[in-house]
This record gives structure tokens, C-alpha cells and sequence, in this order.
């Protein structure tokens, strides 16, 4: 297994929440090897010459060109990264499925359906499915000549997955019928294998391997969708499918780790092909800020746009940030595992959810806020078809919705890291109780630093208290009935979001003066603004969850405590996105990386 990784590391999903984040010990896109970046420039090529060149014809539902994509892109390896040899993979690091993935991310339709071959097909197969039925399967898959598909959802259970209504039933030869209606699937119109899950005999949750030919399968009329227009997004119907025993996904009632472990990794992969799509819609932007002239000038000269591009490349890098900081994460727990074992990918899928659900809910916000001001700058260019900033912004809104909408994982982020702290496996009581016992200590005054960075570092540490702060204060107000206070719960999560985002952005950008030195200075720009802004946003969520907690001096004393913990820098931001801004439009384009 090739991989960035040196040593195998225990990880502890969160606990940078409770920590400092050592120097040099974050993983960055500046650690990619040759043989990265070899990959990258086969997926480049791919997407640029292959998919984006014929995507009006893709966006006619022409789903031959579909299946000979997949084919193409499976010649080249790009669907094989995380599957090993055995089973006709490349048994490559996660590293690689990400630079992969952010390339065809960038492909609209066709990254949609590539994600739910790779990430909701293959990886479900990796992680669960017997020796027989990787053999079966994955060589297909992994060459593009089947096509997959990921049914959860049905119309009545959307986010509710585990309320799902389809039915199997057990038979006596120990075989399965199924019978419901599953909705929203990705590559439904056109898919060779389905992973569905549905209850057997109306109780256990089970996930099922369904080949299209079985009798009873068909799949319902293409949905008409406001964006992704050349993905194909069909219901599915089981009328009395006969399913083999063999083809249990799994075991009985155990369907919940099937598609939470896949989610994760989905939602993961949603972050990746997010930032992928940000990096060429800043692009775009920044050409068409250069080109464009009003009053005489360049629209790229203005203090208005500057603050956009500026404030897009902000958001980028964080997230990108994030992203490459899990793949190091994933990568060390994986390093030098046994291939054939999918043990330990299944615990570091389940141990790195709260991450995850991060990535998913930062990256999916982030190409929103992008794309938006990409139409911005183009202005009535983009309202219109002839540029692909339009294309771009109605194919990205369904981010926030797939793999559980963003309200599901806000709930997620803040609800893992209590449950664990409450079984013991992650010390937040402990490091609560701490922190309340400083802030009633007297002030000490803070030391002082010229170094790089230091003012960025010490509000990470902020941020950090402030989010153990208010879970700490959360868990004793309620108790049991905390889940019930979905809008604490869902500060709560902002907050922790922004905390790992400057980590990371702070992190990566104390590492850049050695790992990427021209680009060190706009990196610690980058990293400052994102601080800066953080701090107003934590303040504001943290003074809202308080509030809604609390009344008088209760509210008082804890909102005196917030403001000792919240003591920020404010940094000059305009002269910051100046010269960011300036960089992205002198280089054509995202150039952190």
C-alpha cells in the first residue's frame, strides 16, 4: 500500500478540541509526493479533455457517454485508489483518492456520479462485503463496467434513515425479498448494482446487494433537478426482488454501521470535490475580474471585488486545510494495515466522524459562498448560460442536502463529542472542569511573542476553551434532554467548525515557511483573516447559545467569562485580502497549493 504516512498512528476522532496542535505534525497538500502528483495530472487531464469537453452532451441524460466515462476513467485508475490489488485496485493511500477526487469533483454531473461509484459503492464493498463478493463485484466496479448505486433515502425518510419503510423478508432457502421504494439515486437510471437497505421482517436494519437484472427491480422516471442536470437521479422500486443470501451486505441488523461508516467517508469526499470546485470557480473569477473593465479600469482593482476574491481564497484554504489535515489523520491510522483487513478503515471511518460531518457542513457552505460571489463578479455574465459560473452554482446547492443535510450533522458534531465523553473515550468533563476552575482563577497576563503567527495560535486556544466552555455549561443545564435544544446544539457545532478550521489554517500555515516558502506569506494572510473573522463569529453564536441557557446574572457571569476567554487581536483584514486578491488575480488562480 503506497502511503504519505511514516508511523501508525492512534486516532482519537476530537481530541484537538482539548488539545494544542504540536508544530509540524499536520498533514498539507505541500506533503504530496511525485507520485501524487502524477495522479493529479491524470485526473486534470480527464476532467478538462474527457468530461468538461463533453458536458453538454452529458447534461442531454446521454448515459452511454456516462458509461463510457466510467469506463475511461476506470483505464485510468482513478476509480481503483482505494481498493486493494486483490480485487483489481491500486491499493493506494487516502491521499490519493483526494487529489483524484478533487480533480473530478470539479466535473459537476459526472463528479456527483463518479462519488456514488467510488465513495456509496466501492467503499461499502471495501469496508463489508464478503471475500466472495468483492470478487464478484469490485473488479467491475473498479474498472468502470459496472455502475453503482446508494439507496437510503425513500420519500418519507430522508435524514430519518434508520425510519426507513422497505421491507425483507426472510425465506426459508435463506434468500430475501425485498419490496419498497427508494428515492433521490445517484446513477439510478443506469446502474448494474444497487446497495440497498431496508428492514428485515420489519425491524433490523440491513444493508443488501441487488444486481439490476434481479426480477421485481426497475428504476421510476428521471427527476427534473435544479441542477446536475447530466447525473442520472431516479427512484428505485423493489417489487418482491428476490435477493440471494450471499448477497447480505454485512449482518442482519447491523445495516446502521454499513451506511453511517459510508456516509462518512461520503461526506468526507463531498469536502474534497467541494474544494476542487473552488479552486476552479476562483479562477474564473479572478480571470473575468482582470478582464472586465468598468469606469476605466479593471473590475479586479476594486476594493469591492478584492474583498471577495480575497475572502473566497480565505474560505478555500480553511477548508482545504481541514481536508488535507483528516487525509493525514486517515493515513496514519491506516499505515502499513493489512489490506485484506478492513478492521481498522471501518474505525478509522467511525472514529473520525466528527471530522467528517466538519468537512461536510464547512466544504458544502464554502463552494455556496464561492460559487455565489464567482455569479457576483460576473454579474449579469452570470445569470446566464453562456459562462459556467451559472452551471456552477445551481449544481452546487444539492452539497448541503446529500449525505445528510447540514442541520443532521450540526446535531452530529456536538452530539458524538458529549456521547463519547460520556462513555469515557474522550476526556471533555474532565477538561470542562479545568477550564472552569481557570476562569475563576485570577487573570494572568498573556506572554508576549514576535513569532509568526502567535496572536493566531492564542486564539485557537481561545476558541478551544470557548467550545468546551459552552458544552460543559450545555451538558449541566440539561442533562438527558440536551438533544432536545437543537439550536444550542447547533452553535454549539459552528463554533467547534471555526475552532477546527483556524487550527488547521494555523497549523498549515506556520508549516509553510519551510514546506511551501513562496507561498509562506500569503498562507499566514490567509490563516489571519480567517482568525479574525472566527472570532466575531464564536463570539456572536457563543453569546446566543448563552442567552438562551441563561437569564440575569447567571447570563452575567458566564457571559464575563466568555469575554475573558474571546481576548482577540483584531489584524488589518482589508490590507490582507488586498494582497491576496492581488496574488489570485496575477497567478489566474487559486495558488495556495
Amino acid at each position: 500500500m503506497t502511503t504519505t504516512a511514516t508511523t501508525a498512528t492512534n486516532v482519537t476522532g476530537g481530541i484537538w478540541l482539548l488539545e494544542d496542535t504540536p508544530p509540524g505534525t499536520v498533514f498539507t497538500p505541500e506533503r504530496l509526493t511525485d507520485e501524487h502528483r502524477l495522479m493529479d495530472q491524470t485526473a486534470e487531464e480527464f476532467a478538462t479533455k474527457e468530461v468538461m469537453a463533453n458536458h453538454d452532451q452529458l447534461e442531454t441524460k446521454d448515459w452511454d457517454l456516462a458509461r463510457r466515462l466510467f469506463r475511461r476513467s476506470g483505464e485510468l485508475g482513478l476509480m481503483a485508489t482505494d481498493v486493494p490489488e486483490a480485487y483489481g485496485g491500486l491499493e493506494l493511500d487516502k491521499a490519493s483518492s483526494v487529489v483524484v477526487g478533487s480533480r473530478i469533483g470539479q466535473c459537476g454531473s459526472f463528479g456527483s456520479s463518479f462519488g456514488a461509484q467510488t465513495g456509496l459503492t466501492i467503499l461499502p464493498l471495501v469496508c463489508f462485503g464478503t471475500e466472495v463478493q468483492k470478487q464478484r463485484y469490485l473488479g467491475k466496479l473498479v474498472s468502470g463496467e459496472w455502475v453503482g448505486a446508494y439507496c437510503l433515502s425513500e420519500s418519507g425518510s430522508g435524514s430519518d434513515a434508520l425510519g426507513a419503510k422497505a421491507r425483507a423478508t426472510r425465506q426459508d432457502d435463506g434468500s430475501y425479498v425485498l419490496s419498497g421504494e427508494k428515492m433521490w439515486i445517484t446513477n439510478g437510471g443506469f446502474a448494474d448494482l444497487f446497495v440497498v437497505f431496508a428492514k428485515v421482517d420489519g425491524e433490523q436494519f440491513t444493508a443488501f446487494l441487488v444486481e439490476r437484472d434481479y426480477p421485481g427491480l426497475s428504476t421510476g422516471k428521471e427527476e427534473h433537478k435544479m441542477g446536475l442536470h447530466g447525473s442520472s437521479t431516479t427512484p428505485v422500486i423493489l417489487q418482491e426482488v428476490r435477493v440471494p443470501a450471499d448477497n447480505l451486505l454485512g449482518d442482519v441488523g447491523k445495516g446502521h454501521k454499513v451506511a453511517f461508516n459510508t456516509l462518512n467517508y461520503g461526506r468526507f469526499k463531498l469536502a474534497v470535490a467541494a474544494n476542487g470546485s473552488a479552486r476552479v470557480a476562483i479562477g474564473e473569477a479572478a480571470r473575468y475580474a482582470a478582464d472586465r473593465h468598468q469606469f476605466g479600469r479593471p473590475i479586479a482593482s476594486f476594493g469591492a471585488i478584492r474583498h471577495k476574491l480575497g475572502e473566497m481564497l480565505v474560505r478555500a484554504f480553511a477548508v482545504e486545510s481541514m481536508i488535507y489535515r483528516t487525509t493525514g489523520l486517515l493515513d496514519g491510522a491506516l499505515f502499513d494495515h493489512d489490506s485484506a483487513d478492513p478492521t481498522l478503515l471501518r474505525q478509522a471511518l467511525e472514529e473520525l466522524a466528527i471530522e467528517c460531518s466538519i468537512l461536510k457542513i464547512a466544504g458544502s457552505e464554502m463552494i455556496d459562498y464561492v460559487l455565489d460571489e464567482n455569479v457576483q463578479i460576473h454579474g449579469g455574465n452570470g445569470f446566464v448560460k453562456d459562462y459556467p459560473a451559472e452551471r456552477h452554482y445551481r449544481d452546487a446547492r444539492v452539497n448541503r442536502i446529500f449525505e445528510g443535510t447540514n442541520e443532521i450533522n450540526r446535531l452530529l458534531i456536538p452530539g458524538t463529542l458529549i456521547r463519547r465523553a460520556l462513555k469515557g473515550g474522550l476526556p471533555l468533563i474532565a477538561a470542562a472542569r479545568k477550564l472552569q476552575d481557570e476562569i475563576m482563577a485570577p487573570p494572568s497576563l498573556p506572554e508576549l511573542s514576535d513569532e509568526p503567527l502567535d496572536d493566531q495560535r492564542h486564539a485557537v486556544s481561545a476558541f478551544k476553551k470557548a467550545s468546551v466552555m459552552l458544552l460543559g455549561l450545555a451538558m449541566q443545564r440539561y442533562g438527558e434532554k440536551l438533544t432536545d435544544e437543537q439550536e444550542i446544539l447547533s452553535w454549539a457545532a459552528d463554533i467547534i467548525i471555526d475552532t477546527f478550521a483556524a487550527d488547521s489554517a494555523v497549523a498549515r500555515a506556520a508549516q509553510a515557511s519551510t514546506e511551501a516558502p513562496n507561498t509562506a506569506a500569503l498562507q499566514r494572510d490567509a490563516a489571519c483573516v480567517y482568525v479574525n473573522d472566527a472570532t466575531t463569529r464564536i463570539d456572536a453564536a457563543a453569546r446566543s447559545a448563552l442567552a438562551a441557557m441563561f437569564e440575569g446574572d447567571d447570563l452575567r457571569l458566564n457571559l464575563a467569562a466568555l469575554r475573558r476567554l474571546l481576548k482577540v487581536t483584531p489584524v488589518n483584514t482589508v490590507t490582507m485580502r488586498r494582497r491576496l486578491a492581488e496574488a489570485v488575480v496575477d497567478r489566474a488562480g487559486y495558488m495556495l497549493s
